[in-house]
């Protein structure tokens, strides 16, 4: 892992050039176009797999296919994810006290999907974190899809450990269908697949391209990028955690970003040293090694204040303080997607069990977008009853702004309230 200078900082903007725009458009037209048989063909194609139809048979057979183990630990981050998101507010509410009713309506979507990726490694986790808070949200009908593996033919072309993920979360469907295909059945619908009205999950340059495509048919969560950690750490840090949660985030693959902010050389030369004894255990070292060689290694910074100015302004996805006294530095940290407070708080726990989503805002859209939360999976409906007599008196208002935009026919409505309160 490289000391570099500051341009480690500058963002690379999402790679929709013509190269990878123009498969994807071709995909999604023909998946509107043509349904099921442009997706059997893509399937076929892509996937290496053919199916006779798109929804797994059993999906809730997950749980028989894993061991005690695994099926603990989903639970038990399950369990935190649900107990995390039913703290987030969601009240209607209605007053009398601006004449007659006014209020505002939460309602959950009607249909979601999820994706979740199955490219490098299975993610049941990205089912937890999704479907877990559209569930919470009281979305009736959660479709996860998911690229089918012929690796899992016994188990209906799909990861035993996906499968019981969605099982335990609240998944109404799993569909055996993915990349940019997967988004355009999802946004369109085909003759077997019903659409739904938002779409959310991470994925690879093709889906977050085909997400941006559909955007406007459907909803979506975001255009999620390569996944980025910076971690500040002073002198006082343990070189070998540093170590340990940097080489966690490069493994997800090449495009990720795992950086180390510390004006502290003598431990960023220890973090070196670290990075280069634990990563020959590692499985995914080769992902690891490209990835520190592309957008990843250690900035020196004057002092830890110029470190969390610097994080701020890159804006990451995930931004960890290990440092003595990580609560007093948060005042001045505004642009993160998850802040993880101290040496204790590491990133992975985020990954899987703390409790927040871990699907997060990157390539800089933490300046103003959010993490995943149960808001993402309702809508809010404003509610106005106005009396009659409200309606007379602030009506001459909404008559002088109408006339100044040019409505006429707006400024002729006010009016005939304003003359006797009635239509």
């Amino acid at each position: 892992m490289k000391i570099c200078d500051r341009s480690l900082l500058q963002r690379r903007p999402i790679d929709d050039d013509e190269a990878h725009l123009a498969p994807v458009r071709e995909i999604v037209a023909a998946i509107r176009a043509r349904g099921d048989s442009a997706l059997r063909e893509y399937t076929t194609r892509f996937d290496h797999v053919t199916l006779d139809a798109w929804p797994h048979p059993n999906p809730t057979r997950g749980l028989d296919l894993i061991s005690p183990e695994v099926a603990a630990a989903l639970r038990a981050a399950s369990d935190r994810l649900e107990q995390f998101h039913r703290r987030q507010p969601l009240t209607s509410w209605m007053t009398n006290d601006l004449g007659g009713v006014l209020g505002q309506r939460f309602s959950p979507l009607s249909r979601v999907g999820v994706y979740v990726p199955g490219g490098t490694a299975p993610l049941p986790s990205t089912v937890l974190h999704t479907v877990t808070l559209a569930r919470v949200a009281g979305v009736p009908e959660i479709v996860v899809a998911t690229p089918p593996n012929p690796d899992y033919a016994d188990s209906g072309y799909v990861h035993p450990a996906i499968l019981a993920a969605a099982s335990l979360a609240g998944a109404t469907q799993v569909l055996r269908i993915g990349g940019a295909q997967a988004i355009a059945a999802l946004a369109f619908g085909t003759e077997t697949i019903a659409p739904v009205v938002k779409i959310v999950g991470p994925g690879n340059i093709y889906v977050t391209l085909a997400k941006k495509l559909v955007y406007g048919v459907v909803g979506i969560d975001g255009l999620a990028g390569p996944t980025e950690t910076v971690v500040i750490a002073d002198k006082a840090a343990n070189p070998a955690w540093v170590a340990a949660d940097l080489l966690a985030q490069a493994e997800h693959d090449i495009l990720a970003s795992a950086i180390l902010l510390t004006p502290s050389e003598p431990l960023a030369l220890a973090v070196q040293a670290e990075v280069a004894r634990q990563i020959e255990r590692l499985d995914r070292a080769s992902i690891i090694t490209e990835t520190f060689a592309r957008g990843s290694g250690i900035v020196l910074t004057r002092d830890l204040a110029e470190a969390v100015a610097l994080a701020d302004a890159y804006a990451p996805e995930h931004l960890c303080l290990a440092v003595r006294d990580p609560w007093s530095w948060v005042p001045h940290l505004q642009h993160a997607g998850g802040l993880f407070l101290g040496e204790h708080s590491f990133e992975v726990l985020g990954d899987y069990v703390a409790g927040p989503s871990h699907v997060m805002p990157t390539g800089g859209s933490a300046r103003f977008a959010s993490p995943l939360s149960v808001l993402d999976f309702v809508r809010l409906t404003s509610l106005v009853a106005l009396d009659a007599a409200t309606a007379a008196r602030i009506a001459p208002a909404a008559e002088v702004l109408a006339h100044v935009e040019g409505l006429t026919a707006h400024a002729a409505a006010a009016a005939h309230r304003i003359v006797s309160g009635e239509p």
